[in-house]
Order: structure tokens, then sequence, then C-alpha cells
């Protein structure tokens, strides 16, 4: 028996993550998951603050996940014929190079959380007229600072340090992407006809598309001395932009694309300006919807494309807070102290820790600076309040306490940039799981914190806009309603300021050690 008659047409949508991707097909109109297939994804340090990832092997898991997915299916008596549309998303920022003729890579793939760049951000600054070394002079054109976290400063390292990547470009051979456009061209027909394009949410991250007219800013090309021939094509999230050309997925049409976080918004449906949603993984990235309306922050957020529903459909924009360590910290608990056996143990340790005591310990995790809204890039880890009663069980409870108090950090900018405090906070990522740490952001941030029963948001923004492209999902008609669990605060505001004027004055301890 097919799906058809059981589930009626199917999307399917690739989330490729930093540590793991996975093809998970959804009945098109609903977040019911059909077959899923996920496989992690290995990283490689080549230096301190440097974070690499093979580009043939992202493709490769990712075409695995597809296989095996699709064998799920069949094997459910579905079909491969009820697959209507694919959609793609992607960890941001983390940029590839590679040539159009071989299609191998030029060079690894530099993940979103490199540092490397820090020299090429000096440099950089050093072009701004007048010598300000304003961090934000190009953020009037693309919405973003100066930081090591985004594509042009980490393309702009690749032209400077990789002979061949610069010979390649020189030679017009070269091509850039982010991950989507990597896999999108490859899918396509890669060095035979592959279709090389990203969309709106991913190119308003690379620091080169201009955030009013969405496109390649001839401006910001010539601030960076990048050539315009190594870019992809900027389409809307919501459009065909190609048929894959092998595989079990032969003909379907490719018909969405955003970046993670933005189809974690799309996912949660915060389609309404004034909704915001926090992703919590590696990092923790927050994004507040603000409509048709670009709001320049003053408190240290970015202005980012959110989404945009189709060619002819103005773009939508948000208001972003990105912290760089989130889950990473427990990673680094985990790995390197060797205090935390594993993830699903973190809750019971943080437990353990009498709150009095581990109020005093305060842990600001800023392994390769600060994001927003301090964009330190000297800052680094910083432990303090510590006494001799301090045990693991501690360090444990305070890793929790500094993502829920880095989240707080962007939802005070926030409402000063929009004026218009949040209601409640929409959350989704892998460390929801911990509902301890659930428990903390609402007391620490003072507001209901909402979580999804679908874990798979992210992935499930990528299938609404691939189905909406096709005719088979109407995202703003026809929303559906998916339970979510509920957390309330249980501090008093007094308990809270407390708390959160001991985090800044340890956030200051954090400031100027890499100088």
């Amino acid at each position: 028996m097919s799906p058809s008659s059981k589930t009626g047409p199917l999307v399917g949508a690739i989330d490729e993550g930093t540590s793991s991707a996975r093809f998970i097909l959804f009945k098109a109109g609903t977040a019911q998951v059909v077959a899923s297939h996920q496989k992690e994804l290995s990283q490689i340090y080549p230096q301190e603050g440097w974070v690499e990832q093979d580009p043939m092997e992202i493709l490769d898991v990712v075409k695995v996940c597809i296989e095996t997915t699709i064998d799920k299916l069949i094997a459910l008596g579905g079909s491969v014929d009820d697959i209507v549309s694919v959609g793609v998303t992607n960890q941001r920022e983390s940029t590839i190079v590679w040539d159009k003729t071989t299609g191998e890579p030029l060079y690894n793939s530099i993940v979103w959380l490199d540092v490397r760049t820090s020299s090429t951000v000096d440099q950089l600054l050093d072009k701004v007229p007048n010598k300000t070394r304003n961090k934000n002079y190009l953020k009037p054109l693309c919405g973003l600072p100066m930081s090591p976290y985004f594509s042009a400063v980490k393309l702009k390292w690749l032209q400077d340090n990789v002979p061949k990547v610069k010979k390649a470009m020189g030679a017009k051979n070269c091509l850039f992407g982010t991950v989507d456009s990597w896999l999108i061209w490859n899918l396509t027909g890669g060095k035979d006809g592959g279709v090389h394009v990203t969309d709106v949410s991913n190119a308003s991250r690379t620091m080169l598309m201009n955030i009013d007219t969405l496109k390649w800013d001839p401006v910001l090309l010539n601030f960076f001395e990048l050539p315009n021939s190594i870019l992809p094509g900027i389409k809307s999230s919501s459009e065909v932009y190609g048929r894959v050309k092998e595989g079990a997925l032969l003909n379907v049409p490719i018909a969405g694309c955003l970046g993670d976080q933005q189809a974690a918004l799309v996912g949660q449906q915060c389609l309404d300006r004034g909704q915001a949603k926090a992703t919590y993984g590696t990092g923790c990235f927050l994004l507040y919807n603000t409509g048709k309306a670009k709001v320049d922050s003053a408190h240290g957020l970015i202005t980012t494309v959110a989404y945009q529903l189709g060619p002819s459909r103005p773009a939508t924009y948000a208001l972003e807070g990105s912290v760089a360590v989130a889950g990473a910290a427990l990673n680094w608990l985990r790995d390197n102290l060797a205090i935390l056996p594993t993830f699903g143990e973190a809750q019971s340790l943080a437990e353990k820790a009498e709150l009095i005591e581990s109020g005093e310990v305060y842990f600001v995790p800023a392994f390769s600076g600060l994001y927003a809204p301090y964009w330190q890039q000297d800052a680094r880890g910083t432990i303090v309040g510590i006494t001799e009663d301090t045990n693991a069980n501690h360090i444990v409870r305070a890793t929790l306490d500094a993502v829920c108090f880095q989240t707080r950090d962007i939802l005070e900018a926030m409402n000063k940039d929009y004026g218009a405090p949040l209601t409640h906070l929409k959350v989704d990522g892998g460390m929801t799981a911990n509902s301890l740490l659930m428990q903390l952001q609402a007391d620490l941030a003072g507001i209901p914190v909402m979580k999804s029963s679908v874990a798979e948001s992210t992935a499930l923004g990528a299938a609404m806009v691939a189905g909406a492209a096709v005719g088979c999902w109407d995202i703003e008609g026809a929303p559906f309603d998916i339970p979510a669990y509920k957390w309330t605060p249980r501090y008093s505001e007094n308990e809270r300021d407390v708390r959160y004027a001991k985090w800044k004055m340890a956030i200051e301890r954090s400031m100027g050690w890499d100088i």
C-alpha cells in the first residue's frame, strides 16, 4: 500500500548541520514524519581555533541519508513517486570553494565557528576610511558587523592563504558556496550542468549581499576584493531551483532552501512580526521576526533575511542574536574535562548542585570570543566564584546557566531594538531535551518557554518552503496546531536581576584576554 493512499504527497528535507546530517520525509501540509535517517559528520581541527569539514564527506553523508530514508519508505510500503519536492537547510556561513570543471573541493569547508580569520578581520578593519577601524562600517549595506563568523572573511582568508584558490579565482574556475550551494550544485548534476544557486537567507550571511536589494553588492565585493565570477545566483527561499540528477530522488525538484536558523523560524511558524524562536544546538541562535521592516540594531544584534516565500514575494526580515557556545560547552565538559560522562547526565548532575552554592559559580564559555550582543573577539572562557566547596556538579550547573544568561543577553537587546518585549519564547534544538535547562531559561529570562512537540523544526521549515513552491503546502493560509510543552518562571524579578548582574560581572572579567 503506497503512502498516496495513506499519507498523500510527501516532501523531503535535507537538514545538513554542523555535527550531523539527516534526510526526513514529511506528509505534505503536516508535521508528520514518515521516514528519516541521520548520520554523524566528523570535524577536523588542524590548529587551535580552526574548525574544518570535508565537503566530499558532507555530500556523501547526505546521499547516504537520502538513500537509507528511501529504503525505509519502501519497506513501509511507500513509493518514491509520492515525493513531490525536496528542501535544503544547512549550517550557515560555513564556506566551501571548488573547481567547477572537476567538481573537486579546493580546500576543506571552513566551518562557521572557525576563528582563524581574526587576523583577516584586523587587516580588513585597517581598510575602513579615516582609520576608525569601525567594525560596523559595512553594516548599513549588509546588516552584519565585521567578524570571523561570516563567509566573506573566510573567503578572503582562502584567497590570501591558499594559492590554488587564488589561482582558480583568477582563472574564473572557482565556485564559492555555503553548504546549501555545494549540495544543490552536486545533486543537480555537479560539473555536468549543476545549478549554482543560494537563497536570500544564506546569502544574507556572507557580508556580500545588499540587505535591501537582495543582490550581490559591488561595493562589498570591491571592499573584500573578491571576484563576482565565484558567486552563486541568489534565489528566493521557495521556488524550483533544479531537479535531482541521480539516485533514489532522480528528477525530484529541489524547491526550497533556508539557512538552518531561518528554517527553524519557519518550522516553528513564527511567521508574524514580533514572534521569535531560540534554537539550542552547538551554538544558540535567536531570531525575531520583524516582518517587512528591516530593523537596524543599536544593541549588537544583526539584521538578517528571514525568508522570501517566492521570487515575486517581498523578503521578511529578522533580528538575530548568535551565541557561539551552547551545547559545545557540554562537549567541552565531556571531552576536555571528563566531568560529564554523557549529555543525558547533565541534568542529573546539575540538579545535585545546591542552588545557593552553584549560584555563586559563573562560567562564560567564550572559547573563541563572544558573539552577540558583545562581538568581542578577545574574550576567552572564564569560570568565576569558585570556592573550596565547588565540585564538578557546580561547573555543570554553571554551564547550563551560561546558556540561559547568554540567551537573556540577546532577549534584552531585542527588547531595546524593537521596543516590544516577548510574551513567550519558542524553543527547539537538541538541548531542549534537558528540562532543567528549559526551566532555568524561563527563570532567568522571566518569560514562559514553549517547546514544540515536533523535534524537527529546522527540517520542517525546509519542507514547508519546498512544498509551497510546488503547490503542496499552504504555509500562511493553513497553519497547523502543534502541541507544546511549557515552562513558567519560578524566580522573582529581584532574584533574576541579582543573578544577571553577577553574570555581567563575569562577562567583564572574560574580556581582553587574547590581545
